[in-house]
């Protein structure tokens, strides 16, 4: 047996939608696909997969359809702004006096997952509300969580649930402190964004990649800056990502690293075309950087 047998498979890159808002579903799965990209960051949203739009199970049925002729893995995301409340981003989340709907939609998730094949349901905490203690708010976010997790463990769902910067589970502390609390569920595990790693964890961002190896379900990467939850194109914010990605392929891991670009709807074929170039270059850098530990700079005109 050779080396090459034994190395772990190349990184499965893909895509998310909420960097296409302004394509139609089937339009932004084919531009992805014919990219190159194995997956796609699905965000269930008023016009890409409505969740509470009629027809759902047959609309359901032809992007399952889709995705198959497409050869399309799949993640599952559940951070549309205003599919929930027009007027409000994000609300209801699972710290609101009334959580209903969001735990309704984050169950609709769930079952969309099971149906289309999922590798991952990914959600979030939420901004803890003025109105509401810390306290308080983790106890309502323990009791939602405990409601998603069952009917994932019904479904057979994984869940992943991502730290993100400003809310009441921010860094991969607060996961910990969630997982603990819920009884260390197997099906919950943590999505990763690599540039919120950059942003506010203390540890540099390829070991925050091996500290949660054992848990790792779903990946987000995007450039960012130290202090600023800004998500960037590759190259001009702070990460190296060889050593990145070198670490992801060191810990085996084998679900999607989707790019999370959701402000760049306006240009997404010319940015995803440059993101999958740039992440292919870097992860053919990252076994050379990880052995003499060289900075790798890589260029691109925006």
């Amino acid at each position: 047996m050779t080396a090459a047998d034994t190395a772990p498979p190349p990184l499965r890159f893909g895509y998310g939608t909420n960097g296409f808002a302004n394509h139609r579903l089937d339009d932004a799965l084919a531009v992805i696909a014919d990219l190159g990209y194995a997956g796609v960051a699905l965000t269930l949203d008023h016009d890409h997969l409505d969740p509470f739009a009629p027809g759902l199970a047959g609309r359901v049925d032809a992007v399952a359809r889709r995705l198959a002729a497409l050869g399309l893995g799949l993640v599952i995301e559940t951070g549309a702004r205003f599919l929930l409340d027009p007027w409000h981003k994000h609300a209801p989340t699972l710290l609101h006096d009334d959580p209903t709907l969001r735990i309704e939609f984050l169950c609709r998730a769930v079952t969309i997952g099971a149906d289309l094949g999922a590798e991952a349901v990914s959600f979030w905490s939420g901004v803890r509300p003025d109105s509401v203690t810390p306290a308080v708010a983790w106890e309502r976010l323990i009791a939602g969580c405990a409601t998603v997790v069952e009917a994932a463990e019904a479904a057979g769902v994984t869940l992943g649930f991502e730290p993100e910067p400003g809310m009441l589970v921010e860094d991969i502390a607060g996961w910990r402190r969630l997982h603990h609390a819920l009884g260390a569920p197997a099906q919950l595990g943590i999505t990763l964004d690599i540039g919120h790693c950059r942003c506010l964890e203390p540890s540099p961002v390829p070991e925050c990649v091996r500290d949660v190896a054992a848990h790792l379900v779903n990946v987000q990467i995007d450039d960012m800056r130290r202090g600023v939850h800004e998500h960037l194109e590759f190259g001009t914010g702070e990460i190296d990502f060889p050593p990145v990605l070198a670490a992801l392929r060191e810990i085996d891991y084998r679900g999607l690293v989707a790019v999370e670009l959701p402000r760049h709807s306006h240009a997404a074929p010319t940015i995803a075309a440059r993101s999958l170039d740039f992440l292919r270059a870097a992860a053919a850098a990252g076994t050379q950087a990880r052995s003499n530990g060289h900075r790798w700079h890589h260029r691109h005109g925006h």
